[in-house]
């Protein structure tokens, strides 16, 4: 359990960026997000909350070759380029960005897509205006076809942290439908939930809503709002090779500790979307339910966490 201080700012802007990354080229989506950061700043957020794998991308619409029983040669071409649009976390992809929240102040949470030998990671980061990358969350449970390209994360990496700005943390896109998993971070007290997603579905809002509602948190939601335009035209697209087909078409939101939209859903197009945050609300929301405090029952529930680094090689001395 992480010790609770009280935050230094009670009252703030946040911000969720709706926008098109550049799929497969990093390099370049890490400039969009460098411009994106500054214009939110200029407008007064201090914090910025952006789509799921903004830098790499989310491969809409791809098969990857991958019958059942089968691998084809084009879907092992597919990855290979995809891989190569990956980032380490040491690269300089991730340094342009680094410079400027350094630049802002801005706490920022941003979806990637994480090298780490032969597997990808789709990967939330947590940047600090003074410290950096200062964390990352790598997704617990891909979906569906997700788990052919994307490995698993493990509970190393289910932070939430202590910031002036109030106990932040993130859980991406379908991990929001893990129960166990909301239970985990609400028990780490969080009341800055940021939930970077690829769901542009009309369902997502109210799944969104329920967790402000049961977690009596913020919760700040961005997905992408993207068309089969921002691919190479040869890209192996399922849903069409229209250049205005669009394939994510946003929904990003922000919802108060009672379960209020205060702001989006938005399927306009890119933009982003603000509003006021007041951690009193968080508390205020605890006055009638707190699910891992007095509304528990740990005499007949109790959840069991393992937060250790999974290795597939240990080596002991």
């Amino acid at each position: 359990m992480l010790d609770i201080e009280e935050p230094a700012m009670r009252t703030y802007k946040a911000a969720v960026v709706q926008a098109s990354s550049v799929p497969f080229d990093p390099g370049a989506s890490a400039d969009k997000a460098t411009k994106l950061v500054l214009e939110a700043a200029a407008a007064g957020a201090r914090l910025a909350v952006f789509p799921e794998v903004f830098l790499g991308g989310y491969p809409k619409g791809s098969s990857f070759g991958a019958p059942v029983g089968l691998r084809k040669p084009e879907g092992r071409d597919a990855f290979r380029r995809y891989y190569g649009g990956a980032i380490d976390l040491d690269g300089p992809e991730l340094a342009i960005l680094v410079d400027a929240v350094r630049a802002t102040g801005l706490f920022v949470v941003i979806g990637c897509l994480e090298r780490d030998g032969g597997t990808l990671y789709c990967t939330a980061l947590f940047l600090d205006g003074e410290k950096g990358l200062v964390g990352k969350h790598r997704k617990l449970m891909p979906t569906g076809s997700e788990r052919l390209i994307w490995g698993f994360g493990d509970g190393s990496t289910m932070p939430v942290f202590e910031t002036s700005l109030g106990r932040i943390g993130a859980v991406i896109c379908w991990e929001n439908y893990m129960p166990a998993l909301r239970l985990a971070m609400y028990d780490k007290q969080i009341s800055i939930y940021c939930a970077p997603t690829a769901d542009d579905r009309d369902t997502w809002a109210s799944s969104m809503q329920h967790i402000a509602l049961e977690g009596r948190c913020y919760v700040l939601s961005a997905c992408q709002h993207i068309t089969r335009g921002a691919f190479a035209a040869d890209y192996d697209c399922a849903l069409g090779d229209a250049p205005d087909t669009v394939l994510m078409r946003g929904g990003s939101l922000i919802v108060s500790p009672h379960g209020q939209l205060i702001a989006g859903p938005d399927f306009s197009g890119e933009t982003i979307l603000y509003a006021d945050i007041d951690l009193d609300e968080v508390v205020r929301g605890k006055y009638d339910f707190d699910v891992v405090g007095h509304y528990a029952r740990p005499d007949i529930f109790r959840l069991t966490v393992d937060e250790s680094r999974r290795s597939a090689v240990v080596r002991e001395s």
